[in-house]
């Protein structure tokens, strides 16, 4: 009679094997390890957007103003930003106060230490004012000076704010002469003189009489806007507010330089909420001011989302002929091997290096050429021999097509084999097949693609530092001259924006609330543009599912 193997008496007596006994070699410390790894991600994904929402989202609320009475006498009023302990002092701890009036002080923070404060008080009838140049002035309200006389006293407040909204007006007036009629002129005269040039250079001596009298009439016009314009800016300069610092500095400004006025300690939780609404709309519809610290980031945000719309134009398509022709037409050989080592390859090359080729070969080499061919009237000023928002969306095209590439290849290859040979058994020819059943099929890979590239090229900020993004750009690259979209202008950009502000201002205290406030807008941009991709791909996922 045969002995039964061990196993086989160890089951028989009701033993468990030994390798499901062991955690190890069933994973399960692996499973776990896996899990708190994903659980740390989640967490530190949670902090961070947290972190920004918080710290973004407070930048626009008013503070109280404080007043602040030291040991040797010196009086400070002004909002207390934050509360840290002393380095080397322990127990001891400071404050930090924005007490504005940059062009009184020369500095618009200040840190207080503690124990140094014999009396803090909040001052009901202190004004925040924010202006549009010098930041804000911090203070109170002595006088304003108005054609019907001036008001001084208790009720300078109530009269400065009467004259507010009308300043506004008249501001807005001189800014819509200033950038839409006359501005309107110089565009046309100096295209007037590019033809001109052109005309002199071709000897057209008509076209040249023509022009110089269109040229004429244009200047006519222009002396005629400018001088409505001086007349409403002295109109303007003859409503004055005159403002007050705690210890009795004064400074007389126009009206119209004050974008905004209000009594925090005065006001409510409504008239909080107004003023936060207020600063939140500004900061989303206007352009930047006092080197990018205050105002809007309206500019970066149409830089960024016209910049992310042209690259996926162009490297959509040229991402999916390329994955095309790999997969369906090309013959498997070493060489279209060698291309997709090529293809991964290129997707860990460092974004600096395509910033450096873009300015090689797009800016000076196509641009420089472009310039030559077609626009020989401005040089040596150029048009597109410079960074612009065509070039670097170019850029970053070329930087991001590997992960379209990819992406595409693998949503082909995902479209089963069986419906290609349906449609090529139906009479189908090969074109049709891939464009009537392949192409629908993989779009919801295709469309993954996409949102990866505009997840990576919506955020990247060293290429486009050579090859167009600027600090403030005067001019959107839209705007109601033809051709409309000027792509050749340079532009600027939230990613940009956010390392400008936060590594190269001079006022650093300033810039930080602003930095947290544009990092959380860049990843809401982000998050919208790939949620409006993936909204399409489920679409058509559902409308083109196998099986």
């Amino acid at each position: 009679m045969n002995t039964p193997p061990v196993a086989s008496r160890s089951m028989e007596k009701g033993a468990i094997p030994s390798a499901q006994n062991n955690p190890w070699k069933l994973g399960t410390p692996w499973i776990w390890l896996l899990g708190a790894g994903l659980s740390v991600l989640v967490l530190m994904l949670f902090w961070l957007v947290g972190l920004l929402f918080l710290r973004g989202t407070l930048a626009f609320w008013p503070g109280d103003l404080w007043a602040l009475r030291m040991q040797d006498g010196t009086v400070y009023l002004g909002e207390i930003r934050k509360e840290e302990p002393v380095p080397g002092r322990p127990g001891v701890s400071r404050l930090q106060v924005r007490i504005g009036n940059r062009d009184v002080y020369g500095v618009d923070f200040i840190w207080v230490a503690r124990d140094r404060v014999v009396q803090m008080a909040r001052l009901q009838g202190a004004v925040f004012i924010e202006r549009r140049q010098w930041g804000p002035f911090i203070g109170f309200v002595a006088a304003v000076r108005t054609p019907e006389g001036v008001v001084s006293g208790q009720r300078a407040f109530e009269a400065f704010m009467r004259h507010l909204e009308p300043a506004h007006r008249r501001y807005e007036a001189i800014l819509a002469l200033e950038k839409g009629d006359i501005g309107d002129v110089n565009y046309a005269m100096e295209q007037i003189r590019l033809r001109r040039a052109r005309a002199e250079r071709l000897g057209q001596r008509e076209v040249i009489a023509r022009l110089e009298e269109t040229l004429h009439h244009l200047e006519a016009r222009y002396r005629e806007l400018a001088e409505r314009a001086r007349r409403l800016r002295q109109e303007d300069a003859r409503y004055t507010v005159e403002l007050r610092t705690i210890e009795g500095r004064s400074r007389t400004l126009p009206i119209s330089e004050v974008i905004r006025a209000y009594r925090p300690n005065d006001l409510d939780m409504a008239g909080k909420m107004g003023v936060y609404a207020a600063r939140l709309w500004e900061f989303f519809s206007s352009e930047p001011r006092e080197s990018n610290t205050e105002g809007g980031v309206f500019p970066a945000i149409f830089g960024t989302v016209m910049m992310t719309l042209l690259m996926s134009v162009f490297v959509v398509p040229f991402g999916v002929m390329a994955a095309l022709y790999m997969h369906e037409y090309a013959q498997r050989s070493w060489i279209l091997s060698a291309v997709r080592i090529a293809v991964n390859n290129l997707a860990g090359v460092p974004s600096i290096v395509f910033g450096i080729f873009g300015l090689g070969f797009f800016v000076y080499l196509l641009g420089g050429h472009i310039d030559r061919l077609l626009y020989p009237e401005r040089l040596p000023t150029p048009t597109f021999g410079t960074g612009g928002i065509l070039w670097a969306s170019l850029t970053l095209a070329l930087l991001v097509a590997p992960v379209v590439i990819v992406a595409t290849e693998e949503a082909l290859a995902a479209v089963p084999q069986s419906l290609r040979e349906a449609s090529l058994s139906l009479g189908a020819t090969k074109w049709q097949t891939i464009w009537r059943i392949v192409l629908p099929g993989a779009s919801p890979g295709i469309l993954t693609g996409m949102i990866l590239a505009v997840a990576r090229g919506a955020g990247e900020v060293a290429p486009l530092m050579l090859v167009g993004v600027v600090k403030l750009a005067p001019e959107l690259p839209f705007d109601h001259n033809p051709p409309f979209f000027h792509l050749e202008r340079k532009f600027m950009h939230l990613g940009f924006h956010i390392y400008d502000v936060g590594f190269q201002s001079p006022n650093v205290e300033a810039a930080t609330p602003m930095v947290f406030a544009t990092a959380l807008l860049l990843v809401l941009v982000v998050l919208i543009l790939n949620l409006t991709a993936i909204q399409i791909r489920n679409r058509l996922r559902r409308r083109y599912r196998f099986g």
